[in-house]
């Protein structure tokens, strides 16, 4: 299945580009979809545990389940004044 994928703040840093459009195995979860990202830039693999993640612009949870054609957006804690 085809799923565009969000990144931002430092995520998209990390990865060179804000939106990604990449092929996932389905049935495929939210965390498939990270584990396939953090497989190609291992870099992003340390937000996990800190990461609010959306689909179709829904806050939503790792375990979601993903459909094909689906955003799926994950956002790293961010600070500021």
């Amino acid at each position: 299945m085809r799923v565009t994928i969000r990144l931002f703040a430092r995520l998209r840093d990390l990865a060179g580009s804000g939106e990604l459009t990449r092929e996932i195995p389905g049935p495929a979860t939210v965390h498939t979809v990270w584990r396939s990202l953090t497989t190609e830039i291992p870099s992003l693999g340390e937000y996990e545990r800190t990461l609010s993640v959306a689909i179709n612009a829904e806050y939503s949870r790792m375990a979601a389940a993903v459909n094909d054609g689906d955003e799926v957006a994950f956002l790293p804690p961010v600070s500021g004044g």
